[in-house]
């Protein structure tokens, strides 16, 4: 059995975490953790009292990279849920990872229909030499872009070092109207609305033709089975893995 700490417990996603490892059979509820008032304000103080296998974080971009350090550090595996780590830091957890032998599982997405968006992706940048993407998330989000837009670029780019061949010299009226420029200059633009939970359009282009992949995200119960899935990965085993697609196959 996978003793399991939730941190950000509750939050809209810790809750549907908490209620997820509890009806699984691989996994038990170890500690609930949320600085709101939990069971466990802090993973140290959970720690000090639970044996603690694996902890997925779902809380905000100001604390995880912290909570990820305390963890590796204290040879508890986790699961990062959470978006907003730069590069550096990924590596970072990613050099950390390997020197404690301790497993971290960052997936900017959960959702397998997402993840099959990015794949789809990466697939079609191969042959397209244009293309932007449109992230569209609820007005309570707090990083800009998504970690699934940042990672979708990161894999097209793989591609190509341009998606913008034949652009003509553009000029801003209103800064950030073209939004932000990312890995092979693709460009992510952000949305952020009350209605939405997360979407995605992946837009390529070409002469005659335009190819989008959209994914649309209306309950959060449809990240729990990449949760899960990661969660039994990272319990097995001692990797740094980036990315839900890296265990889809």
């Amino acid at each position: 059995m996978i003793k399991v700490a939730v941190c950000g417990a509750l939050g809209k996603m810790g809750k549907e975490v908490v209620e997820a490892v509890r009806e699984c059979a691989d996994t038990e509820l170890a500690a609930q953790i949320d600085i709101a008032g939990s069971e466990f304000k802090t993973i140290a103080d959970a720690h000090k009292t639970c044996r603690i296998d694996v902890l997925v974080d779902f809380t905000q971009p100001a604390s995880i990279y912290e909570n990820a350090l305390y963890c590796l550090n204290n040879g508890i595996k986790i699961v990062i849920g959470t978006t907003g780590l730069k590069d550096e830091q990924i590596e970072e957890l990613k050099r950390l990872s390997k020197e404690k032998n301790t497993g971290c599982f960052i997936a900017p997405n959960f959702s397998t229909g997402a993840v099959l968006m990015m794949m789809f992706a990466q697939q079609a940048a191969k042959y397209f030499d244009n293309a932007e993407i449109i992230e569209l998330h609820h007005n309570q989000k707090k990083d800009a872009p998504s970690g699934t837009a940042i990672k979708t670029a990161l894999m097209m780019s793989q591609a190509k070092d341009t998606f913008k061949k034949d652009n003509c010299p553009e000029t801003e009226t209103i800064e950030g109207s073209r939004g932000g420029t990312s890995y092979s200059d693709i460009q992510i633009h952000s949305v952020r609305m009350p209605g939405y939970i997360a979407s995605q359009e992946v837009i390529f282009g070409s002469s005659g033709q335009i190819f989008t992949i959209r994914h649309d995200t209306m309950d959060r119960k449809c990240y729990m089975a990449g949760v899960l899935l990661a969660v039994k990965h990272v319990a097995a085993k001692n990797d740094f893995v980036y990315g839900l697609d890296n265990i889809m196959h």
